[in-house]
C-alpha cells in the first residue's frame, strides 16, 4: 500500500500532466481525503468512491478519496498507483469540463454514471 506522502506526491505529479485550462472556475482544487466512501446504494461492501466532483455555491472541486483507493487496491505499487490515479483524476475532470460546458445528455459522463450505476442496482437485486 502506498503511504499518503506517496499519494499525494502522485497526485500532484498528475495534475502537472494537465493543461491549465482543465483548472478554469475549480476554485476548490482538487482535494486529497483520506476517506474510504461507500456509495449510499451499494448492496455491500464491494463499491466505493474513488473521486467526486461537487459543484457548490461558489465552489467547484475535485476530491480524491486514498482510503477507498487503499480498499480496492491494497497492493497497487507506486507505477500501478500512478496509472490508475490518472484514469479516477481525468475521470473527474471529464466531469467538471462537462459541467462548464453545458453537457448534460446521453453521451456525458455523468449519464454513462448513471447507467453504470442502473448496471450494479439490477446486478444485485435479490
Amino acid at each position: 500500500m502506498i503511504s499518503l506522502d506517496e499519494y499525494r506526491t502522485i497526485v500532484s505529479e498528475l495534475l502537472d500532466e494537465l493543461p491549465e485550462g482543465f483548472f478554469q472556475k475549480l476554485s476548490g482544487g482538487v482535494v486529497v481525503s483520506e476517506a474510504m466512501v461507500i456509495p449510499d446504494y451499494a448492496r455491500g461492501n464491494d463499491l466505493y468512491t474513488m473521486g467526486h466532483y461537487e459543484v457548490l455555491p461558489g465552489i467547484r472541486q475535485i476530491t480524491l478519496f486514498k482510503g477507498s483507493f487503499d480498499q480496492v487496491y491494497p497492493h497497487a505499487d507506486p507505477a500501478e498507483a500512478k496509472r490508475l490515479l490518472r484514469g479516477i483524476l481525468r475521470h473527474e475532470f471529464r466531469h467538471h469540463l462537462e459541467f462548464l460546458g453545458g453537457v448534460h445528455n446521453s453521451s456525458s459522463l455523468e449519464a454513462e454514471d448513471e447507467r453504470e450505476k442502473q448496471r450494479y442496482l439490477s446486478s444485485h437485486q435479490n
